[in-house]
């Protein structure tokens, strides 16, 4: 009787059954051109960052030369004045003021300081102009390059929107700020852009493997206080789990419940949205989806449905896709 009712007491109190991998819903080609859209929007806002720092250092040193040029026009006016008023000394001058030997040799000698004086002023403002006329080329060039990788920016949201029409009834509202953009930033190249990685670092998670940035994503979101279960690597099937490029957050502390989100899940699942967000440019963030919404970096927010389950909608997980 006695153990009886403990096993009683045990159902009582015990949580729901887990599903340890939900079905994302969608197919194959949604998830490949969402993949591409967004990889396309994020190579291109990288050139375009790039090409904008390129142009202020450009137009920063522009104004060095200008500022040289100004000083340097001033000398070689004061050579030209000078060289009107007085004449350039020359050979036949030189023998005619000269009363002895001494002195055409110390005149000459003058004549010689003041050529290479006045030449290299000339010289100097020559290659100074010159500066500046590259770097005003150079500046031109960053403008038309700013203008392609916006033209680029805006056909990645055309071929995003394009992919989502089918599941998507356009633009929605978010989950709010998710507080500040604190995680710690994954390593990228030197011009700004993401390195390739593979599937190359043990899964906590799983038995499976990830990649070396959604490993930090799955730890930096963990120390900012989303510690419900999370499982990323997944073997077969299309999309970036088999990849090791993603990771599904359960909204519920006892797993991935076949349930929409309510309450206190459902306010986790909306902090931990709009915390992938506020941080996708420092993590490498492909996309997210939650709540039957999905973030796209050229889109933002978007309505998303799937075939109606807690799984294929989104309401029981958050799923981060990483670069």
């Amino acid at each position: 009787m006695v153990a009886a009712l403990a096993v009683a007491a045990l159902l009582v109190v015990a949580p729901a059954p887990a599903h340890a991998e939900p079905d994302e819903g969608g197919t194959k080609a949604l998830r490949d051109a969402l993949e591409a859209s967004a990889k396309g929007h994020i190579e291109a806002k990288a050139k375009l960052d790039n090409s904008k720092k390129r142009q202020a250092a450009l137009t920063a040193e522009l104004k060095r030369i200008e500022s040289r040029l100004v000083g340097l026009s001033a000398q070689v006016g004061e050579v030209a004045v000078q060289s009107y008023k007085l004449g350039r000394l020359n050979a036949t001058g030189l023998l005619l003021q000269s009363t002895g030997p001494e002195q055409l040799l110390q005149r000459a000698a003058e004549l010689d300081v003041l050529a290479q004086r006045d030449g290299k002023r000339l010289r100097t403002l020559a290659e100074e102009r010159d500066r500046a006329n590259l770097a005003k080329l150079a500046i031109d060039a960053e403008v038309r390059e700013q203008l392609k990788q916006v033209n680029q920016m805006a056909k990645k949201k055309r071929d995003a929107e394009k992919a989502l029409a089918a599941v998507s009834s356009g633009p929605s509202g978010g989950f709010g700020s998710g507080g500040s953009a604190s995680a710690r930033p994954a390593p990228r190249n030197p011009d700004g852009s993401w390195p390739k990685e593979s599937c190359s670092v043990n899964d906590p998670t799983t038995s499976g493997c990830i990649t070396p940035r959604t490993l930090n994503a799955l730890k930096q979101a963990q120390a900012a206080g989303y510690q419900r279960h999370v499982s990323c690597f997944r073997s077969g099937g299309s999309g970036e789990h088999p990849k090791g490029r993603a990771c599904d957050f359960s909204a519920a502390t006892g797993g991935f419940e076949d349930r929409t989100a309510t309450g206190g899940d459902k306010s986790y699942g909306d902090r931990l949205a709009a915390w992938c967000v506020r941080n996708a440019s420092r993590l490498g963030v492909l996309y997210v989806i939650w709540y039957r919404q999905i973030w796209h970096p050229g889109t933002g927010w978007q309505a998303y449905g799937g075939s109606g389950s807690p799984a294929a909608d989104h309401t029981n997980h958050v799923h981060l896709s990483m670069y």
